[in-house]
């Protein structure tokens, strides 16, 4: 019977150093993983972002390698590191680099602009056409009482 108490008490004990080295590993990342991301993945991303002009800023195509490259940097910072990946540090950072560069960007990827007035032009007219083609068949029969009941 004690052998089974002691037993059940060494795994209980080897579960809580588990989840205890866990949580400090974890914790032990946040500074120093962060750090590490701005000085090597940021400032890459950065200068890669500078050499691009401005308005390619909000263009997929232009910038996905970029990203992606910034995004497997996070990782491997944390794979060398033993940090858990993702995480909060990376979502937040990934927050920053959207309102620094991405933050006049649509969800498409393109900038939101006023359509062409050849197009835009019709969705115009029209409705005011009708509008005023209505009011006009309205009044005309409101003269033509005969046909009323």
């Amino acid at each position: 019977m004690e052998s089974r108490v002691g037993s059940a008490l060494q795994k209980y004990l080897l579960l809580w150093f588990i989840i205890v080295a866990r949580c400090v590993s974890a914790q032990g990342c946040r500074s120093q993983y962060e750090d590490l991301i701005k000085e090597f993945c940021l400032a890459k991303f950065s200068l890669d972002m500078q050499e691009l002009d401005q308005s390619q800023w909000c263009s997929w195509e232009d910038t996905a390698e970029l990203y992606e490259d910034l995004t497997n940097c996070t990782y491997q910072v944390a794979n060398k590191m033993s940090c858990y990946w993702p995480n909060r540090m990376v979502d937040e950072f990934f927050i920053q680099i959207h309102r620094l560069y991405f933050h006049d960007c649509s969800m498409t990827g393109r900038r939101l602009r006023d359509p062409p007035n050849r197009i835009l032009g019709p969705f115009i007219v029209v409705p005011i056409l009708v509008t005023l083609l209505m009011t006009a068949l309205v009044v005309w029969r409101s003269k033509r009482s005969e046909g009323i009941v």
